[in-house]
């Protein structure tokens, strides 16, 4: 099972853009955002430092009780989290 991408897989499912997903990223320079399942921390970051130009620190998951998957994604002190939100609302 190889963790590279193809550009057909649509890893991505949307922003989170709740109050909560605001806060983590004006404060602490995340993104949330809402994944396939069965997407892993290799390609999520991937995906996102290819997508948007960023580095990504690191990149933590988790499933909620409704079992969708969520990937809490720390950009880069030079990297602002709400320009990533920005862009993604267009």
């Amino acid at each position: 099972m190889s963790s590279e991408i193809s550009p057909q897989e649509n890893i991505v499912i949307s922003f989170v853009t709740t109050e909560k997903a605001y806060i983590l990223a004006e404060r602490q320079n995340y993104i949330i955002l809402k994944v396939v399942r069965n997407a892993n921390k290799k390609q999520i970051k991937q995906l996102i430092e290819k997508q948007y130009n960023v580095r990504v620190l690191k990149v933590n998951t988790c499933i909620d009780r409704d079992g969708n998957k969520k990937a809490y994604v720390k950009l880069a002190p030079e990297y602002r989290a709400l320009d990533i939100l920005e862009r993604a609302s267009r």
